[in-house]
């Protein structure tokens, strides 16, 4: 018995032991951030966050590769809670929704390819390259649709994708399937802060607008004569719709496919007609906003730039004000354009529209004499937008003995030519100064700021010094001048503290490093000063919405990402500038918009770089040079007024198009897409089914 008993606890240790031993071995820990965040989500794990269920979505959010906000079928209370565990704060965020890109599918294509029995867009793709008219174009085989955990996506009979939106959560699934990027997640923020690539279906007056406006979607809209609509469209890329409907140059039309049969579209005057509509009506149609983010935004500059700028950071969900210098917004819209081309009115009904979609203006306040940018930081701006503008900006103080200044230690080249020996202009001038372009006089420059105080004087040109075209005294007379002097550069970051500019960084244009130097002054060779993106940085304190008060600001100064037409330039003053576009104002709003993405993606530390194959104007895209079935209709002709007869008979030279003539003009539209085009007997169909 006694044998028996001391057996069995033998086993027992043993086994105990063993399995102590296993236990050690085979033991899993569980991060305790990961099953506090699994305990939160629901356990749906229906694939909509991009991961094979719930408790691998939250090992994914606890290492920071996936958002609090991820789970498609929790909500904001959800998030807000993760957001809690892991002790991050938590902004509300609109919701995204899966959105189709093409215009044509399969079953409208004139040529089609044989798919041998395929089912599916990804092997298609992979084994045929799908399509061999549009290699853009929608598949049509649905993967998209079969793929949806939420059935929020059918084939229409056309072979396209239609988007439930009623059931569609943002999930996603879509766009991962989709091997042509057709089917896209689409939000505000999203678009806003998209450039086209080559993988989108784009129409050729799409491509050719600077704004980028879906020029075919609102003209569908006029022809369904929802105008409303329209200006809504419209304004998802131009917040100056009235504006812009009666200066813009049109470059739209340049390219329109009617071209190849008779004339384009009326484009602009489309544009206008819709804005104008709902003028008289006096009931705006907005674009959609994001949620409030609680994040304070200043832009100084109160012209088409720096209006366009606020308007798309408002919309971002980003608390706006304007400077402005001047009485009145408006810039050169107000300043330089005859009241027969633009009225009044009209300028201030777009302004109008801006200000009520979130964006607080001041009047009569100078940057540089009734505030700084480190007092804007100081009170509790996270970001400041410089949108000064050129020229215009500084007409109202040209008379002015002494010179603002508006970013710390920045001055005009002009300004220290003429401020001369005497410093007749009262510039302060710093012991060390950079002298950015201006060759010709650069050395000149230098002479008046060592005798106004400057110990060290450099040179930065963009310019290899073989493409000055100084004789060789100029360039020895340079080399003489400069503490050193440096060639193939462009100046990317300014540094400084409160109202002191302290360091310029520099880029090597072809190697792409980059160098920093102290800088108390730069100088530059420029009509106007750089359009620059300013927010708070150096100290522990950075990170607080506000500086306490006594402490200094430490900032610094970067420049919005270029225009994708100049994706190769880099620096401030550069070729194809971020917002002033110069030739008109359709690009500056454009720059505007690409300010604000700047803001915002600076904020939330994204990187500023182009999406790999954007769009610019060296983009070999596909097209076509002839059109079938397509018969040619005359372009309604815009009623005008003699100059004479303005103001006493009519008040516009352009009077604009009556909604018959809008509507006739609407229907000549034809649908394109990338190679693709509505022919004249599918037009006349839609058109008896309307």
């Amino acid at each position: 018995m006694i044998a028996a008993i001391l057996m069995m606890g033998g086993l027992g240790i043993i086994i105990g032991s063993g399995l102590a031993v296993a236990s050690k071995i085979f033991y899993v820990y569980v991060d305790p951030l990961v099953e506090k965040i699994d305990d939160l989500l629901p356990g749906a794990n229906c694939g909509g966050c991009g991961f094979p269920g719930c408790a691998p979505n939250a090992e994914a959010i606890a290492k920071g590769k996936s958002s609090p906000a991820s789970c498609v079928a929790g909500g904001s209370d959800l998030a807000e809670a993760i957001a809690a565990v892991m002790g991050m704060s938590f902004e509300a965020k609109e919701p995204d929704i899966a959105r189709p890109g093409c215009t044509y599918g399969v079953e409208r294509a004139a040529q089609k390819f044989e798919y041998s029995g395929l089912s599916d867009c990804q092997a298609a793709s992979l084994l045929y390259g799908g399509m061999k008219v549009c290699t853009i174009g929608c598949l049509g085989l649905g993967s998209c649709m079969r793929a949806c955990p939420f059935d929020a996506i059918i084939m229409s009979n056309e072979g396209l994708p239609v988007v439930l939106e009623d059931k569609c959560t943002g999930c996603g699934t879509c766009e991962r399937v989709c091997p042509k990027n057709i089917i896209k997640l689409s939000s505000v923020t999203r678009r806003i802060l998209q450039e086209y690539t080559t993988e989108d279906c784009t129409t050729p007056c799409q491509r050719a607008c600077p704004a980028g406006i879906n020029i075919c979607e609102y003209i569908r809209h006029i022809s369904e004569q929802d105008y409303s609509g329209a200006v809504q469209v419209i304004k998802e890329r131009n917040p100056f719709p009235t504006v812009i409907g009666r200066i813009c140059p049109r470059p739209c039309e340049n390219e329109c496919r009617r071209n190849l049969v008779d004339e384009p579209v009326a484009i602009n005057f489309l544009k206008r007609y819709a804005a104008d509509v709902e003028m008289e009506s006096k009931k705006r149609s907005q674009p959609y906003t994001a949620p409030a983010t609680g994040r304070k935004i200043a832009v100084v500059g109160g012209g088409v730039e720096g209006l366009s700028a606020a308007f798309f950071t408002a919309r971002l969900g980003h608390s706006l004000t304007v400077y402005e210098a001047g009485s009145t917004l408006g810039g050169l819209l107000r300043k330089a354009i005859a009241g027969y081309r633009l009225p009044h009115d009209v300028l201030d009904w777009d302004i109008e529209g801006i200000q009520e979609i979130g964006v607080n203006t001041v009047t009569n306040s100078t940057l540089g004499r009734d505030f700084t940018i480190a007092s804007l930081l100081k009170d509790g701006f996270e970001a400041v937008l410089l949108a000064s503008g050129g020229f215009d900006s500084r007409t109202e103080r040209l008379g002015a003995a002494a010179i603002e200044e508006p970013v710390p230690g920045v001055y005009l080249l002009i300004d220290i030519m003429k401020t001369g020996m005497e410093n007749s202009r009262k510039i302060n001038v710093n012991p060390d100064v950079v002298i950015t372009g201006g060759a010709e006089v650069a050395s000149i420059a230098a002479d008046i700021c060592r005798n106004l105080g400057a110990k060290n004087v450099s040179f930065i040109f963009r310019e290899q010094k073989a493409d000055l075209k100084l004789d060789p005294g100029q360039l020895e007379s340079l080399e003489k001048n400069g503490t050193y002097v440096v060639y193939n550069a462009s100046i990317t970051k300014l540094t400084g503290e409160d109202n002191q500019l302290t360091t310029i960084e520099y880029e090597d244009r072809t190697s792409k490093k980059t160098y920093v130097i102290t800088a108390g002054n730069l100088i530059i060779d420029a009509g106007r000063l750089p359009e620059m993106i300013f927010r708070r940085t150096g100290t522990a304190e950075a990170d607080q919405a506000e500086a306490q008060p006594g402490e200094p600001v430490y900032w610094e100064g970067i420049q919005p990402y270029s225009n994708p037409f100049y994706s190769e330039e880099r620096g401030i003053l550069s070729a194809g500038d971020p917002i002033t576009d110069y030739s008109a104002a359709i690009r500056a709003i454009a720059g505007g918009r690409r300010s604000a993405a700047s803001v915002h993606m600076i904020m939330y530390d994204m990187d500023l770089a182009l999406p790999e194959k954007v769009v610019s104007a060296d983009t070999v895209m596909q097209d076509v040079d002839a059109l079938e079935n397509v018969n040619g209709i005359k372009r309604n002709i815009m009623p005008s007024c003699a100059v004479s007869d303005v103001p006493e008979k009519c008040r516009e030279i352009e009077m604009g198009f009556s909604e018959e003539a809008a509507r006739t003009e609407a229907h000549r539209c034809l649908k394109c897409g990338i190679i693709c085009y509505m022919p004249d007997h599918q037009r006349r169909e839609i058109k008896k089914a309307g």
